[in-house]
């Protein structure tokens, strides 16, 4: 008897009992209004701080003063002069930015908006872990992006589009964003020249061209109708940009359609030109689209021809949405611009040091990626 009056009243104890005393009263119905208004504050707060964490933080640039030092290299080198009126869409690069930086400049020091819808890659590094990733459209839940100035925010698009679109259309998966980079790659740049900028995340998963066609047309409607309701000119308040890199050839891709070395690269490299010359600019209709699925794919949608592009779905379903998009709104047509074609081989790495940037891959004539940057106007 006496060791359990001990052990009763010890301090022990009586901070045992008093916490579960404290958790009793929580639990009681007769719990105050305000300790659950308190509580329920506590989640929403922790909810509105959810940030998608970065996925890529040696190739892209999350630290402003790095990034002010790299566009300002990028434009003291740059020479050339790029129209921005009318333009209202783009395909981006989304390599690193020692390697694409004099891509990606060219393209968002023109791009002045409140928002923007990125459709992204769904790369196999995503597909390999998350089954079943096919002919959907993929969103998220986060409530804000990481950017380089501060947490980038969400379009109220985002929400408009998941409560319109047919349920059969999408998916929702933060971890098939958690382990992406395409669209994050193109948020530094984007944020950096539009401050404010609130974006819209789309990850493309693979599908054939008549479903592409069939979701693009919904899509399609959904974001015209919101342009409308929200009095937004396309170019001037929400912009559209189609994450995609170009072939990945030599040994290390397992891709040597036109044989090795110099003159493998010269053929590849010949072969993007011309298939950006045909297929992405000049006007854009559904027969281009077509015949760019039909030099991307082979027998079929899943299967590759003659080159290894990653954006062989990004580009064909963002130019079928987009260019329906602007038909909605403006009538108009898309006609599309070449700002830059290069690979990593012929880029080499800028000569930044000590910027907190480095390179994710090799290049070399057994390991070079393509990319360009390419402009849509409307006509």
């Amino acid at each position: 008897m006496k060791a359990r009056k001990n052990f009763w009243f010890s301090k022990p104890a009586m901070i045992t009992m008093g916490l579960i005393f404290i958790i009793v009263l929580t639990w009681l119905p007769g719990a105050s209004a305000e300790e659950s208004s308190v509580k329920s504050h506590k989640v929403l707060v922790n909810q509105s701080l959810k940030i998608r964490p970065v996925r890529d933080d040696v190739g892209f640039c999350w630290n402003p003063s790095s990034m002010k030092t790299l566009v300002d290299y990028l434009a003291r080198q740059e020479k050339e002069k790029f129209d921005s009126a009318g333009l209202v869409a783009a395909i981006s690069p989304h390599d690193d930015y020692l390697y694409a930086g004099r891509l990606y400049y060219p393209l968002f020091s023109h791009i002045k908006t409140r928002e923007a819808v990125i459709f992204g890659v769904t790369h196999g590094t995503v597909r390999n872990e998350i089954k079943g990733l096919d002919s959907v459209l993929i969103f998220e839940e986060f409530n804000r992006w990481p950017g380089v100035l501060k947490p980038v925010e969400i379009s109220p698009l985002r929400e408009y589009i998941k409560a319109h679109l047919k349920p059969e259309y999408y998916v929702v998966n933060n971890r098939a964003h958690e382990i992406e980079h395409s669209i994050e790659a193109l948020v530094p740049f984007l944020q950096y020249f539009n401050p404010e900028v609130k974006i819209t995340p789309i990850m493309v998963a693979p599908m054939p061209l008549e479903k592409m066609k069939e979701i693009a047309q919904s899509l399609a409607e959904v974001i015209a109708a919101y342009i409308k309701e929200h009095n937004l000119t396309p170019g001037k308040d929400i912009f559209f940009l189609i994450s995609a890199d170009g072939n990945h050839y030599g040994k290390d891709f397992n891709n040597l359609a036109f044989g090795e070395g110099q003159e493998a690269w010269e053929k590849g490299r010949a072969f993007d030109q011309q298939l950006i010359a045909s297929f992405l600019t000049g006007l854009i209709d559904d027969q281009k689209v077509a015949g760019l699925t039909g030099e991307l794919w082979g027998k079929t949608y899943l299967d590759y021809k003659n080159s290894y592009w990653c954006g062989k779905y990004s580009i064909p379903f963002g130019l079928l949405s987009i260019s329906r998009i602007m038909a909605r709104t403006s009538g108009q047509h898309l006609s599309g611009k070449l700002f830059r074609y290069s690979d990593t081989y012929s880029e080499g790495v800028l000569p930044l040091k000590k910027i907190g940037l480095g390179t994710t891959a090799p290049f070399s004539l057994r390991h070079w990626v393509s990319f360009c940057s390419v402009g849509y106007y409307l006509k």
